[in-house]
């Protein structure tokens, strides 16, 4: 297995491009959700990026092991990623894309949170578990410091909609979780992604069917949305996402993520007009901090105390002249 690299130049610039384009995602599924229901975008993209993974996998000639029984939980981690995105489509009915986006990128305390009970070697640290405590308390700031009035003429049930992007980022935390601690940790990243992708198309089509979420609008807007949606963010962006796993540390990336919802939330105020009150923001700040506390703890351990261990090398050496 290859080593790692920390994060450098080439990492931050991709990064940096790679979050401004996911916080598009909500952008484009909320501006065109009464032409083309969001989870109905969701189902048709997965479709369509699975079948071009599938073309991927044969033209890189690369093989897809089943021998082993990992089928069994991909099927499960598929369900997972389909009821993540059913959470999202839901939410973005009620509420703003700047809530949902935010309140979707909690899913990196969760799956710190459930691995911490399975998995020794991620127990939380000190600085962690404040990470956490600040992101639920960020939370329920951002829950409970609204204005009923505004609210009330512009998403009255945004609260509903708040809850389901939450929802949304507990179920992607769990598919963290699943793939870490499973024998999907050792397949191939293309094979992982053809499982969420396989069963999201199942499952979120079938749920349009369902739920009467069928109907489409042909307009301009809705057609660059759907084709956005499939070559942008679910096959290049998450084929991408895969690759930079695993060419630099995992930690290191998850920090660099917090870009993704501030993106969304600048996004949703400018693209789409969307109201920032004052406690989503207190609670928003607190949860994009503790995020970066939960995922890059041992990164900002590294900087802080590397820094001042070079700086006492120093000074021992000072003190030696």
């Amino acid at each position: 297995m290859n080593e790692r690299k920390p994060v450098d130049t080439t990492a931050v610039s991709i990064m940096v491009v790679f979050c401004f384009v996911m916080g598009l995602q909500q952008i484009f599924l909320k501006a065109t959700g009464d032409d083309i229901a969001p989870i109905l975008q969701i189902g048709i993209r997965s479709g369509i990026a699975a079948v071009l993974v599938c073309l991927y996998v044969v033209l890189r000639r690369k093989r897809l092991f089943f021998a082993d029984g990992n089928w069994k939980p991909g099927l499960l981690v598929g369900t997972l990623f389909a009821l993540e995105y059913l959470f999202l489509g839901e939410a973005l009915r009620y509420t703003s894309a700047a809530h949902a986006v935010v309140f979707l990128y909690t899913s990196p305390v969760f799956s710190a949170l459930m691995l911490h009970f399975l998995i020794d070697s991620e127990r939380l640290s000190p600085a962690q578990w404040a990470g956490i405590l600040l992101a639920f308390g960020g939370i329920a700031v951002a829950f409970l410091l609204h204005s009923e009035a505004r609210v009330a003429v512009s998403q009255p049930d945004q609260l509903w909609g708040d809850f389901l992007a939450l929802l949304g980022g507990l179920a992607w935390g769990a598919t963290t979780v699943l793939i870490r601690s499973t024998k999907l940790a050792r397949i191939s990243s293309e094979q992982t992604l053809l499982y969420q992708l396989t069963m999201a198309f199942v499952i979120l089509v079938g749920a349009a069917f369902i739920m009467g979420q069928t109907q489409i609008n042909p307009t301009p807007l809705a057609i660059a949305s759907v084709a956005f949606q499939t070559f942008i963010i679910s096959f290049a962006g998450l084929l991408l996402w895969f690759w930079m796993l695993n060419t630099y540390i995992a930690s290191r990336l998850g920090v660099l993520s917090f870009m993704t919802p501030l993106y969304g939330v600048v996004l949703g105020a400018w693209l789409l007009d969307e109201a920032i009150e004052p406690g989503f923001v207190y609670g928003a700040t607190m949860v994009i901090t503790g995020i970066v506390l939960v995922s890059g703890h041992s990164w900002l351990k590294q900087l802080f105390f590397g820094k001042q261990r070079q700086n006492d090398i120093q000074a021992d050496k000072s003190s030696e002249r």
